[in-house]
């Protein structure tokens, strides 16, 4: 992947990857129906939702998965941060889930990682046959 920089509205450069989805979304190229946005994250809609309330939550800086913003904890704290304002606002009060996928095995299928945020309705068993 080639790394490039794009600019914030407050003019802080951030590192990312031009072929990654995600970062596409963050620099604009592509279109998401965004439910909120800081310096350090960004929360979408995901297309295919598996639940009545079905986010995402990024960093905007690219990090591949779950280990790699683990070395930034101050990102992780913010993606975490974003997705419990989004769960209020959403008005997910009886509950919800956040949930990270990580590598093939783990499910993940856009390797920028991300925490899906799903609600709004009785989720059931964590893991199915469970």
């Amino acid at each position: 992947m080639d790394p490039a920089t794009i600019q914030s509205s407050t003019h802080k450069i951030r590192q990312v990857e031009n072929s990654c989805l995600f970062c596409r979304i963050v620099a604009g190229e592509i279109p998401a129906t965004v439910v909120h946005r800081t310096e350090t994250t960004l929360a979408f809609r995901d297309i295919d939702p598996k639940a009545p309330t079905h986010v995402l939550v990024i960093p905007v800086a690219h990090h591949a998965d779950v280990i790699a913003l683990a070395a930034d904890p101050s990102a992780a704290a913010d993606v975490l941060a974003t997705a419990a304002a989004v769960a209020e606002k959403e008005g997910l009060t009886d509950g919800f889930r956040v949930i990270f996928n990580t590598g093939a095995h783990g499910g993940q299928e856009v390797f920028h990682v991300h925490a899906h945020l799903v609600g709004g309705a009785p989720l059931g068993p964590m893991l199915a046959g469970k």
